[in-house]
């Protein structure tokens, strides 16, 4: 049940994080994309009831059993090491803007 609720989750939302509320990767994650106009759905995995399972079909999915994890228009991204790197790279806005998740009032 958990495997088809993440790939629902991941195919209907631009950007998906999956996280732990307590996690300061996942905090570094969510505010890197807060800064640059991101929008995105976070999902506190140690706040759903069903959070373990969900982390587990991640796992399986992604080869990552870590938080955060995350995925731009349906695609694995990976963690806060990937993100970030990924950002350093100038290859994050890119991705972000193909995905449609950026807020439009940017000037």
């Amino acid at each position: 049940m958990a495997l088809p609720k993440a790939k629902e989750i991941i195919s209907a939302n631009k950007v998906v994080v999956f996280s732990k509320s307590y996690c300061p990767y996942c905090d570094k994650v969510k505010k890197l994309l807060s800064t640059m106009g991101a929008n995105y759905l976070a999902i506190e995995l140690d706040k759903e009831s069903d959070g373990s399972e969900i982390q587990k079909a991640l796992g399986e999915l992604t080869g990552q059993k870590t938080v955060p994890n995350v995925f731009i228009g349906g695609n694995h991204i990976g963690g806060c090491d990937a993100v970030t790197s990924t950002h350093k790279g100038g290859k994050l806005l890119p991705l972000l803007t193909e995905a449609g998740a950026l807020t439009t009032s940017r000037s």
